[in-house]
């Protein structure tokens, strides 16, 4: 019987901690970059971006269509397209 007790009580504990842990912590991206796409991409069909340093320095360009795609920022485009981004994100909001 103090087998049972045991395991059940190891389960309420494991329940317990992730959520104690999730509550003052970041929210985890759901994809992060690994390689980088060399390709120059259009700009206008791009939506928004997201900075990342880890693992790689990378901007996470996200396209009308949802697609995810990673590329160098220190490519010259690059900068354009998140300044274009960053315009349409100013007037969009007044």
């Amino acid at each position: 019987m103090a087998k049972y007790e045991y395991s059940i009580d190891c389960l309420c504990h494991l329940s317990i901690f992730p959520l104690l842990g999730s509550i003052g912590s970041q929210r985890m991206r759901k994809l992060s970059c690994v390689s980088l796409s060399t390709q120059q991409l259009n700009i206008r069909n791009l939506v928004s971006y997201e900075k990342q340093q880890v693992p790689v320095d990378a901007i996470m360009f996200i396209t009308t269509n949802g697609i995810k795609i990673c590329v160098s920022p220190d490519q010259k485009w690059v900068q354009s397209a998140m300044k274009k981004i960053d315009q349409k994100r100013t007037t969009k909001g007044k």
